[in-house]
């Protein structure tokens, strides 16, 4: 059989010699020595005196034949080393000790990179996460911090605030403004440029990684310590400011802060002239102590000594970041909002109280209706539906509706079809109705076929006079005299306690359900009086809502906005 020709330019074969060509053993008889190893693979070819001054052993030659089949149980992708020739054991070449102190040194700056790399990260790490430990082994003063390692404070404790040292703190000046306190308007633009192309990503009681801010205060020592300050604007309705302003109460409570509420800019008289003294109702941790100066109040950062938030500023403190803090993560869907819910039922019934006189107005609208629903030929027991009809300047969430107004006919349909599911009756059920609008009660009543009450039609001409002149729109309110907007605010909440149930004793006539719409503030303000479960059910794991039992029916969106409530709204 012809020889093959041998391969030439292969990096790993020998270079081709015909006096020096590498050729298979020939096998011999079983009991021949170089028989034996023909099992054990191919033998390593002797080279010549020249070739082995030639080529170095260890970088040149192989261990096996090209050929060798990768399916020997001998063969090996390294190569071997030269067989000694008395007992046939390998006898490796080892590295220098220089050649290996040489490989060790050109180690080190990757090592030392590696280790400096590492020290790096974990620098990086603490300085978002816990500044004040690195503060602290750097030798550098670290400013106070708030209590954001136990943010949801117990009542009675104290927190750390940003202002209590006058140290490393970053001075805001208002110095372009001469009058005090700020517009609710210019608060907003402050918090704006404090917010602009700044995200904070911490705890939401977190001092700033650039340091706290705050204005300079005096050393007046009668003045509160630290206070929490809801302004009323004017630029937006009753209902809208009183769901805000429950938020913040509940803050004020959980940071031990004294409440108060600035009355100067609203358009609808004296704080006192609607609800009680809020420093007799939540008189905070040093009571009778003395308002901050108004040049002291500061709208951001709401971590300042004297914080001021009103319906402008909210957007900046009650958003993503407040629901992250405040909302239950360990719940899903509407559950998640059951804690501002209860903090807002707390604010609403501890808190936010009216007035004498507005106590005496709501009494008088309950006992009117208790006394036609409590007629033994009617047979209602004191059950009847809370309807609420917003129109003025308020549009529907929904877009499903041409000129974004519910219909009539859908606030007629929910109240019968509630009553219904609720009773297993068809009867039309007693209505009390409130609405900024004289057209709508006269549309409504003319539409639905079962009684209906409202303070259109109250007997009394001093709750008579309380029903909305007009639709709402904030200029046009205003354009009224003090004294309107003042007894059309005193109707508002004689109507809210009507509908929603706030205010109301155990033995008071509550609504056995309300009908409303979710872009209304009235809406969201009265599942709080009526309570979690009369509300909205047994709303279960999941969070959904319980279609059975559910008395706070929704006729704008309709049960399709996820969650279904919301506990205030931001402008």
């Amino acid at each position: 059989m012809p020889r093959p020709r041998p391969l030439t330019n292969v990096s790993s074969a020998v270079p081709y010699q015909d006096e020096h060509q590498l050729t298979p053993r020939t096998p011999r008889s079983a009991s021949g020595s170089r028989t034996s190893r023909l099992e054990q693979g191919f033998a390593k070819v002797q080279l010549t005196e020249a070739n082995e001054n030639e080529f170095d052993e260890d970088s040149t030659l192989q261990s096996a034949p090209l050929l060798a089949s990768s399916s020997t149980a001998h063969f090996s992708a390294h190569p071997r080393g030269p067989t000694s020739a008395k007992d046939g054991r390998k006898d490796r070449k080892k590295p220098p000790a220089v050649e290996l102190l040489s490989l060790a040194v050109s180690r080190i700056p990757l090592a030392i990179g590696i280790f400096a790399s590492g020290i790096l990260l974990i620098l990086i790490v603490l300085s978002f996460t816990r500044p004040e430990v690195l503060h602290r082994y750097v030798g550098a003063k670290a400013p106070n911090a708030t209590a954001s390692a136990n943010p949801k404070l117990a009542s009675g404790s104290k927190p750390v605030h940003a202002a209590e040292s006058e140290k490393n703190i970053h001075l805001i000046s208002y110095e372009n403004y001469t009058t005090f306190p700020l517009h609710p308007l210019q608060y907003a633009e402050e918090c704006a440029k404090l917010h602009q192309g700044y995200m904070s990503h911490g705890d939401y009681w977190d001092i700033s990684h650039m340091g706290p801010k705050d204005v300079q205060h005096s050393s007046d020592s009668t003045v509160c310590s630290s206070t929490i300050t809801y302004m009323l604007s004017g630029l937006v309705g009753l209902s809208a400011d009183l769901a805000l302003m429950a938020q913040v109460a509940a803050l004020a409570r959980e940071q031990n802060r004294t409440f108060f509420i600035d009355d100067r800019y609203w358009d609808r008289g004296k704080w006192t002239d609607h609800f009680e003294d809020i420093r007799k109702t939540q008189p905070g941790p040093n009571p009778g102590c003395k308002p901050p100066p108004a040049n002291e109040l500061v709208a951001c950062p709401r971590t300042a000594r004297h914080w001021v938030v009103n319906s402008r500023t909210a957007v900046f403190h009650l958003g993503h970041e407040f629901s992250n803090h405040y909302e239950d993560p360990y719940a899903h869907n509407l559950n998640r909002l059951k804690p501002m819910f209860e903090s807002a039922h707390t604010s609403l019934t501890t808190t936010i109280i009216p007035s004498s006189e507005n106590k005496a107005q709501i009494e008088l609208a309950r006992k009117w209706l208790s006394s036609h629903l409590q007629d033994g030929s009617k047979k209602m027991h004191g059950l009847y539906i809370a309807t609420h009809i917003r129109r003025g300047d308020r549009k529907t969430s929904s877009y499903q509706f041409a000129d974004r107004k519910v219909p009539m006919k859908d606030y007629v349909e929910a109240v019968t079809t509630t009553w219904g599911r609720l009773h297993f009756d068809d009867i039309h059920p007693p209505v009390y109705l409130a609405t900024d609008s004289p057209a709508a009660y006269r549309q409504f009543i003319a539409l639905y076929q079962g009684p209906v009450f409202s303070l259109y039609d109250a007997p009394d001409s001093s709750l008579r006079s309380l029903a909305s002149p007009a639709e709402y729109s904030r200029e046009t309110f205003d354009q009224l005299e003090l004294k309107e907007r003042v007894i059309a605010t005193r109707g508002m909440i004689v109507d809210l306690a009507i509908v929603g149930g706030l205010w109301a004793a155990e033995s008071d006539l509550h609504p056995d359900a309300v009908i409303c719409t979710i872009s209304s503030n009235v809406c969201r303000l009265a599942p709080v009086g009526m309570g979690w479960e009369n509300a909205f059910g047994h709303v279960d794991a999941t969070g959904d809502i319980d279609i059975t039992n559910v008395r706070w029916i929704d006729v704008d969106q309709k049960g399709q906005m996820i969650p279904v409530w919301e506990a205030f709204e931001l402008f």
